[in-house]
């Protein structure tokens, strides 16, 4: 069996992805330790996880596709449900614990939902 130019290239593209990920998760962990509020732990969580996740997966399929000839479907699918499932949770989740009167940090600069908090209220 020869290893051809291709056959690097797309190793050395799995090993970017999966280390790409790697270290996105990794973000995420220290984020998830480092910041202060619930609101940019939900941003990190959120946003670090779907691409490191993401990446990872797709460095699977990438693998299975081209040196095991076999496509994946679960994976594509696993792909598909992270991009669209992370981002809403986070999104959901910090809604959630604003909604509820968590406070924010004290260091913030804007409020965005008090604005339309207050319009809502006044209507």
């Amino acid at each position: 069996m020869t290893v051809t130019i291709l056959d690097w290239f797309i190793a050395i593209v799995i090993c970017f992805l999966i280390l790409f990920g790697t270290f996105f998760i990794f973000s995420t962990s220290i984020g998830l330790i480092r910041l202060p509020d619930v609101y940019t732990r939900s941003h990190a969580a959120s946003k670090g996880a779907t691409l490191g996740v993401a990446s990872i997966l797709l460095g699977t399929f990438i693998y299975f596709l081209y040196f095991k000839s076999e496509l994946s479907s679960s994976l594509i699918l696993g792909i598909i449900f992270i991009l669209l499932t992370l981002p809403v949770a986070g999104h959901m989740i910090a809604r959630a614990a604003y909604n509820s009167g968590v406070p924010l940090w004290d260091k913030s600069v804007k409020n965005e939902l008090e604005k339309k908090k207050e319009q809502s209220q006044e209507q």
